[in-house]
């Protein structure tokens, strides 16, 4: 986060009017009579949750009979808040208890679903409107008793939040491994629906970040720049400035929270590193020269919830970005990301490893490759010089001398080639950033050598970024190839590199 002088005082002063006012608002929801139950949760609760039980069966109402479903009245808002506060209150384990338990005891009615499914077999000779009916009775009946409590919840004041909060929680719990219940994955199931719905693009809005956006915006901005940290306010200012467009999807129910964040470098030509975009500045005061600017760089797009994993965001909004910039620049035709490879060095170092330990250290580099190698780390043939390569490219010392790097420029091109088109999960690229893009329907487009030298940039991809493309005319096409067929479109540098890799390395 950025220093400055005045604004942590700005902004403990707003987040203490607003916690002000939340717990004016759930007194007075509550009642004066209830006011105990805030007191009861407004300091952490350590231990074994008090009254667990009796908080969920109160606050989770049972799912109203088919023929009362559209004429149940809503349960007082002072449940949802209760629960709010509740769950806040808790600690991680005491959490992990809570939602176990909801989910569990509070979800579908399985003897009623086997009953109605039955009831279904034996109506398919019958008429299509009692099929109908049986379906529609049959679907209602899936729904989990806890879906009530989330709708309700989702229509307080900082409802949606909660909620994208609390499924943060849930993936925490299903990657940590800290539950195998599938009553927890079906829980995140129904919130992801829930917030997939919630969050559909129709709802959101995209705005332009600019120096003359709130503080709190450009605090949240800098904040959450996961690709490349934001090192100062001079930094944050050149990002939202001239030749640098930034722009943000908001939800009315999630007021000054951007949910995701692009960044966008408006240049003469597709750039092939990032020091250009983020490191060397021009003067923060010179006007745009609209002749200069022929093409639109993505350098970063951020998720800044944890909770929205999996609703489909960052896609829309590169599409609305391409609408805005096409409409302010009607010339510009060219569209491509400049994307870091996270996750090749940490492959790379593994291939090494595994290669070394079984002997074929020399099927991944030529023989003349190896002999330069093994100059330049003063190393043995074999084993010797593997683990040397090995241990080289975990560190970024090597990006300093310029023999090295002629050395390993080949090889690490060929190698990160195969990574990014050849490394595959379930059919798609392993890689996180290239199934992103090639999802979104861009063409691998060009590797990039030296195109982020700082420590992060060689310690994630030895320096190594990519291109993809966008030529909006064949993303539709690109998209359905490798959605469909897991066909990756690539260009000819990729698949000459990856021709390359075949030729001089053997996995």
């Amino acid at each position: 986060m950025i220093p400055h002088p005045v604004y942590p005082v700005i902004w403990a002063f707003r987040v203490s009017t607003r916690c002000w006012r939340h717990r004016t608002v759930l007194k007075s929801a509550l009642g004066a009579s209830d006011v105990s139950v805030w007191r009861r949760y407004s300091t952490p609760i350590r231990g074994a949750v008090a009254g667990m039980e009796e908080i969920l069966a109160r606050v989770v109402a049972p799912l109203p009979t088919y023929e009362t479903r559209d004429k149940s009245p809503p349960p007082p808002e002072s449940n949802s808040l209760e629960f709010m506060h509740f769950y806040s209150s808790l600690d991680k384990e005491d959490k992990l208890g809570v939602l176990t338990k909801l989910s569990q005891d509070f979800g579908v009615d399985h003897k009623s679903v086997s009953e109605l499914a039955a009831k279904l077999l034996d109506t398919q000779l019958r008429d299509m409107a009692t099929i109908l009916q049986v379906e529609d009775r049959l679907r209602y009946s899936l729904t989990p008793s806890y879906k009530q409590l989330l709708n309700h919840i989702s229509r307080v004041e900082g409802g949606v939040k909660f909620l994208v909060d609390l499924r943060a929680d849930v993936l925490g719990i299903i990657s940590s491994k800290a539950s195998e219940s599938p009553h927890i994955r079906d829980l995140n199931g129904t919130l992801k629906s829930l917030l997939s719905e919630w969050f559909s693009v129709g709802l959101l809005r995209l705005e332009r970040i600019t120096w003359q956006s709130p503080c709190e915006i450009l605090q949240k901005i800098s904040q959450y720049e996961a690709v490349h940290p934001v090192r100062n306010w001079t930094d944050l200012k050149r990002r939202v400035g001239p030749y640098r467009r930034c722009y943000a999807f908001t939800h009315a129910a999630m007021p000054g929270e951007p949910l995701v964040v692009l960044h966008v470098a408006l240049t003469e030509d597709i750039s092939d590193n990032i020091q250009s975009i983020v490191r060397e500045f021009a003067t923060l005061d010179s006007e745009e020269d609209v002749n200069k600017i022929n093409a639109a760089i993505f350098y970063s797009i951020s998720s800044t919830q944890a909770g929205l994993q999996g609703v489909e965001l960052g896609n829309y909004l590169i599409k609305r970005v391409v609408r805005e910039l096409q409409s302010e620049f009607p010339h510009m035709a060219q569209f491509s990301s400049l994307s870091p490879i996270p996750g090749f060095s940490s492959w790379l170092q593994g291939l090494l490893s595994q290669y070394r330990k079984e002997g074929r250290g020399s099927d991944l580099l030529s023989e003349q490759e190896w002999k330069e190698v093994e100059q330049a780390t003063d190393s043995a043939t074999g084993a010797p010089a593997t683990e040397a390569l090995r241990k080289l490219i975990s560190t970024s010392e090597w990006m300093q001398s310029e023999r090295l790097c002629r050395v390993l420029e080949p090889a690490l091109m060929r190698l990160c080639a195969w990574y990014l088109y050849g490394e595959k999960r379930r059919g798609y690229a392993l890689n996180p950033v290239a199934n992103f893009h090639l999802q979104n329907g861009a063409t691998m487009w060009r590797l990039n050598w030296r195109a982020d030298t700082s420590p992060r940039g060689v310690a994630n991809s030895c320096g190594l970024m990519v291109n993809y493309r966008y030529f909006l005319t064949e993303t539709s096409k690109n998209s359905a190839l490798y959605l469909q067929n897991k066909f990756i479109t690539a260009s000819e540098q990729v698949l000459g590199l990856v021709s390359q890799f075949h030729k001089n390395s053997k996995l």
